[in-house]
C-alpha cells in the first residue's frame, strides 16, 4: 500500500486516485486560508477602531472654555473704588465716570491676589513717577506684592498684573471686558 500525496488515506495499488478527495482538500485549504484572512482582518479592524477612538478622545468636539469677551454689568452697578468679580478673577475700578480692569491672577503661579486697602495713602515711586497709593494687591500663596496699579514690587512675581480692555456694549450699555486684549496701565474708559 502506498500513501497518496496530501492525504492520510491509504490507497491500494489496484484502486485509482480519487480526484474528488484531492479537490476537497484543496477547497478545504482555500477555505481555511480565507477564514484565517477574515479573522486577521477583523482583528486588525477592531484594533484600528480602538486606536482611532482613543486618539479621537484627545480632541473634544466641544470647547469648554468660557468666552473671553464678557459683559460684566452696567456702569452704574459699580461702586466707587474697586469691585472684585470672583468668578472672573478680575478687579473693576471706578473713579467717578472712569473705569479700568486689572487681573486678579498672580503672575508667579496663578494664585488669586487679594486687594488690601491701606490704612492711609502712601507715596511710592514707580519708574519715573511718584504716585499716591490707597491699596495694594498681595498674593497669599508665595508673598508677591503689587502696587495699586498692578506693578510688582516684592516676592517672586516676574511681571505686573495684566490690565484688560473695557468697552461699552452699544446694544445695552453694559461694560464689556475683553480678556484677550491686554492694555497698558494708563488705559481708562470714560463713560
Amino acid at each position: 500500500m502506498k500513501k497518496a500525496k496530501g492525504h492520510h488515506r491509504l490507497v491500494t495499488p489496484s484502486e485509482p486516485p480519487n480526484p474528488d478527495i484531492e479537490a476537497g482538500s484543496a477547497s478545504s485549504a482555500s477555505r481555511r486560508l480565507f477564514l484565517q484572512r477574515m479573522g486577521l482582518g477583523a482583528l486588525l479592524a477592531g484594533l484600528f477602531g480602538h486606536v482611532y477612538a482613543w486618539v479621537r478622545s484627545l480632541f473634544p468636539n466641544v470647547l469648554y472654555e468660557e468666552p473671553r469677551r464678557i459683559k460684566i454689568g452696567r456702569p452704574e452697578d459699580f461702586a466707587e473704588g474697586g469691585t472684585f468679580l470672583e468668578e472672573r478673577r478680575l478687579f473693576i475700578f471706578r473713579e467717578r465716570n472712569t473705569f479700568y480692569a486689572i487681573s486678579a491672577t498672580c503672575t508667579h503661579l496663578g494664585c488669586t491676589v487679594k486687594m488690601i486697602l491701606l490704612p492711609q495713602p502712601k507715596r511710592v515711586r514707580i519708574g519715573e513717577q511718584t504716585k499716591e497709593e490707597r491699596y495694594e494687591f498681595h498674593c497669599p500663596c508665595h508673598g508677591s506684592k503689587y502696587y495699586g496699579d498692578g506693578t510688582n514690587y516684592a516676592g517672586p512675581a516676574p511681571r505686573p498684573l495684566a490690565w484688560y480692555k473695557l468697552e461699552v456694549a452699544p446694544e445695552d450699555g453694559q461694560l464689556v471686558v475683553n480678556l484677550d486684549e491686554s492694555v497698558g496701565q494708563d488705559f481708562r474708559l470714560t463713560v
